[in-house]
């Protein structure tokens, strides 16, 4: 079942290309939280997306937010796309158990064993109050993000 907007966002805990965990309720009262599913590392137009995320989302660097990125990779998949393109932000693993997180958010894909494009705004309460799901071949635009976090 998918997440809708005004909804609790489902917590969890996965860890970073660098092997941290990071839980989403750790930010609760803090920030608010960026939080984008992606099927695939190295693939074109996952690379596409979170290049424009490091380049052309200078929100991810403001002090009340936080950028978590999510795929099925492995962590040693994330690492060396992390380190190839200088990503900066989580990427976080939702290896194993297999798309549990993406499942939670209900943008897991069964048939191909991924996510799908969503991307969810997670309000520093854990209340999601923006979301966007594509097709797994259609890029998210990032102007769209921007104007959800500044209606904050």
């Amino acid at each position: 079942m998918a997440v809708e907007v005004g909804e609790q966002a489902p917590d969890f805990e996965l860890k970073d290309q660098h092997g941290t965990p990071v839980k989403l309720s750790s930010f609760r009262g803090k920030k608010n939280v960026v939080l984008v599913f992606y099927p695939l590392a190295f693939s074109g137009v996952c690379s596409g997306e979170m290049r424009v995320l490091r380049d052309e989302f200078p929100e991810a660097t403001a002090d009340d937010v936080e950028l978590l990125t999510v795929s099925v990779d492995s962590g040693f998949a994330l690492r060396a796309w992390s380190d190839t393109e200088k990503f900066e932000f989580g990427l976080l693993s939702d290896f194993w158990p297999h798309g549990e997180t993406a499942k939670s958010y209900g943008v897991f894909d069964e048939k191909m064993g991924i996510a799908t494009r969503g991307t969810f705004i997670i309000d520093k309460d854990g209340v999601v109050r923006w979301k966007i799901v594509n097709p797994i071949p259609q890029a998210r635009d990032i102007a769209e993000y921007q104007a959800a976090l500044a209606s904050l």
